[in-house]
């Protein structure tokens, strides 16, 4: 019977989650036997570090940016809030790659240059050398385009959050004698903290996936030792299948626990 209760379980079940498994342990299997996919794979699990690290820097700094952006833009000041719209529609319509390389190659020697003009008591009174463009490292090039390019879309969500909360509330809370901070802290963010954490979750998860971008500066994440071993070996195709594993095992995790993360939220709300 198409509607039975066996139909309707089978409907339901994961069976795009089923192939991924296999396929995954079909992977690890392969580095495990496999000596050229062991030593591939001992090869970018140095790169695994680098990737958490500049998308975990990246993404804290860009949810603080992003926060004060979206602030600005719900504000009653139509300066600030004319001022973060700006950024928001300018930063949003520059291509990841570009920003990166903007950040990297012209906004970095900017950076230097007004660090050293603020220095300019100390480097006169010999306390300190000047700063040059090689003292700022590519990693930290990358985290600032990432978290440049992310804030602009971090703060949309925020300002979505904030926006869904009833303006009675708000107004009820002011009448009581709140303040702008306490309202904020008390009545609009845990409200808000419900709409926003899926679609931040989300953000994260596709942040992991655009740090392969940074390979492109040359820093050392999963990407990038794939490129330098497999254009030493040859082995494209075994680098590129590990590369995609390591990717995938943290994107799917990660994926997964924001849908579970949504559904309790769901539930919250429905109690």
């Amino acid at each position: 019977m198409p509607n039975s209760p066996h139909s309707q379980v089978l409907s339901r079940f994961p069976w795009w989650l089923l192939a991924i498994a296999l396929l995954g342990l079909f992977t690890l299997w392969a580095i495990v036997a496999d000596q050229g996919y062991a030593e591939i794979f001992d090869t970018l699990r140095r790169g695994v570090v680098t990737t958490l690290w500049v998308t975990l820097v990246a993404f804290v700094l860009a949810s603080g940016l992003g926060l004060g952006v979206a602030l600005a833009r719900t504000s009653g000041n139509a300066w600030l809030s004319q001022a973060a719209t700006f950024y928001v529609e300018v930063i949003r319509g520059i291509p990841m790659l570009v920003a990166l390389f903007y950040v990297a190659f012209v906004g970095a020697p900017a950076m230097v240059a007004a660090a050293n003009w603020l220095l300019t008591p100390l480097i006169e009174a010999g306390l300190t050398d000047p700063l040059t463009v090689r003292n700022f490292d590519f990693t930290w090039r990358a985290i600032v385009a990432l978290t440049v390019c992310y804030s602009a879309f971090i703060a949309e969500i925020f300002r979505a959050g904030i926006e869904a909360v009833e303006r009675g509330q708000i107004e009820a809370a002011r009448s009581l004698g709140l303040n702008r901070w306490h309202t904020f802290r008390f009545i609009v963010a845990p409200q808000a903290l419900r709409t926003i954490l899926p679609p931040l979750g989300n953000d994260f998860v596709s942040m992991i996936k655009d740090s392969a971008l940074v390979s492109a500066l040359g820093v050392q994440d999963i990407t990038q030792l794939g490129k330098v071993y497999s254009s030493g070996t040859f082995k494209f195709f075994e680098t590129y299948n590990v590369v995609a594993f390591l990717y995938l095992s943290m994107t799917i995790s990660l994926s997964l626990f924001v849908r579970w993360l949504e559904a309790r939220l769901r539930q919250s709300q429905d109690r």
